[in-house]
């Protein structure tokens, strides 16, 4: 059967024989259990959703998305899969606006379609919140990890499902600690790259089991 798959403005329009109009790409899951640590996939019980919603076509295959829910996390050496709802999203904070970092429920997303593959970037940064003086003269600022997450989906036709075929993932770490009482007052750790240990590479993860979005 010859289909055509084109993507509107805040829409992705698929046409087959008939036409499937949708806003959004889904995948349900469950929620994990460690919050934070992407070596973890255990799931709980309780039900999650993962959601794409079109909001913007930049052109030329482009298109700005919303991510809600969280991304699907997994490992290489294990069949367990559940949703991340933490470091995917991730936190904000201005001072003058919110005080401390707030925890976002959303974040945006930005998505390549040729038609037959889709790939979707988000940037998020999550924070241990534990900022604080170990004495009048010593201080930290909280532990700051920038996320990239990658996602390669393979479109099916027939079934009107993107396939994610891989996961791109990398942590960076960002710190500053000093004293007042010394010559040297700051001392700033910035790490591109801290999935396990300092420097190492970017994660590249193939799912151990199907995860397909399918519109809705």
């Amino acid at each position: 059967m010859k289909s055509m798959q084109k993507l509107s403005v805040a829409l992705f329009t698929v046409f087959f024989s008939g036409i499937v109009v949708s806003e959004s790409i889904v995948y349900n899951g469950f929620e994990c259990q460690n919050a934070t640590n992407a070596n973890d996939a255990t799931p709980t019980q309780t039900p999650l959703q993962s959601r794409f919603e079109v909001i913007d076509n930049l052109g030329e295959g482009i298109f700005r998305l919303n991510l809600t829910g969280g991304l699907p996390r997994f490992t290489n050496d294990n069949l367990n899969v559940c949703i991340d709802s933490d470091t995917a999203i991730g936190f904000t904070g201005i001072p003058a606006r919110d005080g401390i970092p707030m925890r976002l429920d959303a974040i945006d997303a930005t998505a390549f379609f040729t038609g037959q593959e889709l790939i979707i970037t988000i940037s998020s940064i999550n924070t241990d919140l534990s900022s604080g003086r170990t004495n009048f003269s010593n201080f930290t600022t909280s532990r700051i990890f920038p996320y990239t997450n990658t996602l390669i989906f393979n479109f099916n036709a027939q079934s009107s499902k993107f396939k994610l075929i891989k996961l791109i993932q990398n942590r960076g770490f960002i710190n500053t600690s000093g004293s007042t009482a010394s010559i040297t007052p700051f001392l700033e750790t910035i790490v591109p790259s801290f999935n396990d240990t300092a420097e190492d590479n970017p994660r590249v993860l193939k799912p151990p089991t199907n995860i397909e979005y399918a519109f809705e």
